[in-house]
């Protein structure tokens, strides 16, 4: 008998329908081909199995004893293949208890996470969401073993690989923030103004050096850095109540105008607008969960892009 390697997966079909018929020509009409193909097909099996299948008898084609002990195994394995054939089971957000897991930095949560946790909370109550940091490393192993759905973050940061889908979501610019009445800053600095001020910077790693740092550096020019955090969280509130500056996002600065009195100006360098984008391996492009996940934050990054950047 040939084993797996050697045995014709395709030769399975027509054993199932020549065990059911028993007759070369209703297995032939069955697979929609001549009785001389069928008859073919079945001294395939004869030889690749190395059993007679089926014999003549006064009461027409009967199945040997080896034949017989592979019908059942046999129609159950053709089953399961139909099954995972099958068109994906559409996704019921509103009954589904599935658990998506997101990548993205505590900007991309600030701007995205209250608007999509408030949508799931009303359309799919029983779905979960967990949130973990971006890391320096990209997480290529998490999407493609399914522990992590997308990453959302800045795509000159991200530099995902390029098998990887990647969708733009909104673009930011960079802009600074000072308190209302601040002592010597009330319209756009200029370059001197921002330099000869203390500045605030939100850098994760502890790193003191900057994208505008590296891009000062290239002038010849360096600012001080007087206070240094890790996240966004404290940030508004403590230019609210200093005479620091802060350079950061301009759709982060306008939130935290929400919560504190900030004037908001811009950066007197000349920097490039920010992408931001939407990430996820192409093995569940079609998963019905996963575009229902990429759908909902599709649509809540069409609507920040769609907000003008006012600087």
């Amino acid at each position: 008998m040939s084993n797996l390697r050697t045995f014709d997966l395709n030769l399975l079909l027509a054993f199932d329908v020549l065990m059911r018929e028993r007759n070369v020509t209703r297995a032939a009409e069955c697979m929609f081909v001549t009785q001389s193909a069928m008859s073919h097909t079945l001294h395939r099996l004869r030889q690749q199995l190395d059993d007679p299948v089926l014999v003549k008898s006064p009461a027409g084609m009967q199945p040997t004893a080896l034949a017989l002990a592979l019908v059942e195994p046999v129609h159950g394995l053709l089953r399961e293949m139909e099954r995972l054939l099958e068109s994906p089971q559409a996704f019921d957000p509103g009954i589904s208890q599935r658990r998506f897991t997101i990548a993205a930095t505590d900007y991309m949560e600030f701007l995205l996470l209250p608007e999509l946790s408030g949508l799931i909370d009303q359309a799919a109550p029983g779905v979960d969401i967990h949130v973990k940091r971006t890391d320096s490393a990209f997480p290529l192993a998490q999407l493609e073993n399914g522990s992590l759905d997308v990453v959302l973050g800045f795509a000159s940061m991200l530099e995902p690989p390029a098998h990887l889908r990647c969708e733009h979501l909104f673009v930011d610019r960079m802009a600074c923030v000072v308190r209302e009445n601040h002592p010597t800053i009330h319209n756009a600095p200029s370059l001197n103004d921002y330099l000869a001020m203390a500045h605030m910077l939100i850098s994760r790693t502890g790193s003191r050096v900057g994208f505008i740092d590296a891009k000062l550096a290239e002038l010849g020019l360096e600012r001080r850095i007087k206070l240094i955090v890790p996240h966004f969280l404290s940030a508004p509130l403590m230019v609210a109540q200093t005479d620091l500056i802060l350079s950061l996002p301009y759709r982060l600065a306008a939130e935290f105008q929400k919560l504190v009195t900030l004037n908001i100006l811009p950066v007197p360098i000349d920097l490039p607008d920010y992408e931001l984008v939407m990430i996820w391996h192409p093995l569940w492009e079609k998963d019905p969960a996963h575009c229902w996940l990429r759908a909902q934050i599709s649509a809540i990054g069409r609507k920040i892009d769609a907000n003008e950047i006012r600087l």
